[in-house]
């Protein structure tokens, strides 16, 4: 995507400005313009570019529809997704996330390369009127509420400074304004590795459906799992969590351990006449955490701000769902509302994040591995509460699973074991 932004001045000031073009970043940004603010984001890479967290969750498209972004999403053509698909050995559960707890709201949402989808947001919000420069890379942040300043690098090779009255930190794992703030610090969870990558998949199995993604457990290992993320044109975003560091893995190189795990499980066959179409890429020690979510002049977004772990495709939904709530409280201030960043933001935003990690220790401990797979198969209110976390609703505290999560956890964990 070309920058829409001529340098020939480089001194500029606007209300608010937001680090990061990502989908935290542009729906804020296309929150706030429709309210009449006026808003500059600086995006250090050129869109299109490949990132995962690729399999939305149904929560996302409520966020996506108040936005007005929802539209240019589903005119794209993105695989749709209605559920999710959890394997181990002859174990098997078929999730459809329509059957929630939910009064309303939507039950289906798509898979997507991210390339493509977070290029449409950014091209939507630019259309909207907002003001992203791409290749503007931040180097510097003086931040004080009402008066906050961003240095910026770009692609060029230019300097310039903008002006702003708060800012956003939307940039994802580069977590731009925590680095430079000093105030990242270690996710408490054990350290993990990811190995994926992208294939043609040619999956010609009848009872493989492409409208869920599909979770497989390693057979012997259940801290081991893996994700098959089908696209609507042909292709997949196949990938693999497993413990870093782990002695069983001694002297393999990336590609001979992925080939192994993978053979290990049904995707072996599965995936047996696919072809990669890009390189095999590696991430460790991705799950990390801020010591707050605001300060002084600034508000911390999505995986800016922390990331909790892929198993539940959760990081875009909380990427959005902080992205709505950061702009509603810089509206609300905007039209001479006071704003309370821990009662108005951080508050409401961890009560759902803390479901999710709640959901990503049990699942990560084998309860809620032993309460997916031993699901009744009647439809009880007990299992659509499940659900409804699953596809992403875990800020609704009707659900007694969002209220008192570990208490009804150990509940569905006692409930569904088997022994």
């Amino acid at each position: 995507m070309p920058d829409n932004h001529s340098e020939s001045h480089l001194m500029t000031d606007c209300d608010i400005a937001i680090i990061g073009a990502g989908p935290a970043g542009t729906v804020a940004a296309k929150f706030l313009r429709d309210a009449g603010l006026s808003v500059i984001v600086l995006e250090a890479q050129t869109f299109p570019r490949f990132v995962i967290g690729e399999s939305l969750l149904p929560h996302c498209m409520n966020v996506l529809e108040r936005a007005g972004l929802v539209d240019a999403v589903e005119k794209a053509g993105f695989q749709h997704k209605n559920g999710a698909v959890f394997e181990r050995g002859s174990l098997y559960q078929s999730i459809d996330f329509r059957e929630n707890f939910e009064d309303s709201g939507w039950g289906t949402t798509f898979q997507v390369q991210r390339s493509r989808f977070d290029h449409i947001l950014a091209q939507t919000t630019i259309d909207a009127g907002v003001d992203i420069r791409f290749g503007h890379k931040v180097t510097d942040a003086v931040l004080c509420d009402g008066d906050c300043t961003l240095d910026y690098e770009n692609d060029a090779g230019q300097t310039g400074r903008i002006r702003s009255t708060f800012v956003l930190d939307a940039s994802g794992y580069g977590r731009v304004l925590p680095r430079m703030l000093g105030i990242v610090k270690s996710s408490q969870s054990a350290e993990r590795r990811a190995l994926f990558t992208h294939l043609r998949d040619h999956i010609s199995d009848p009872n493989y459906d492409r409208e869920k993604i599909l979770i497989t457990v390693h057979p012997t290992r259940s801290e081991i799992w893996y994700w098959l993320i089908p696209f609507s044109d042909g292709t997949s975003s196949v990938g693999v969590i497993y413990p870093d560091l782990d002695p069983e893995f001694d002297g393999l190189d990336d590609q001979a351990i992925f080939d192994r795990l993978i053979g290990d499980t049904g995707l072996g066959p599965l995936l047996a006449k696919a072809e990669p179409t890009r390189p095999l890429n590696a991430i460790a020690g991705y799950s990390a955490q801020s010591d707050t979510l605001f300060g002084d002049g600034y508000v911390l977004l999505g995986n800016s701000a922390g990331f909790l772990d892929p198993v539940f495709s959760s990081g875009v939904t909380i990427a959005m769902h902080s992205a709505e709530l950061a702009a509603k409280a810089l509206i609300a201030r905007h039209n001479g509302k006071a704003v309370d960043w821990d009662a108005d933001y951080a508050i409401p935003l961890n009560r759902g994040v803390e479901t999710f990690r709640s959901y990503v220790d049990a699942w990560y401990d084998g309860r809620l591995q032993t309460i997916i797979f031993n699901q009744p198969d009647d439809d009880t209110k007990l299992k659509r509460m499940v659900v409804s976390i699953l596809a992403g609703y875990a800020w609704n505290l009707d659900n007694p699973l969002v209220s008192k999560t570990d208490r009804y956890l150990e509940m569905l964990h006692d409930l569904c074991d088997p022994s």
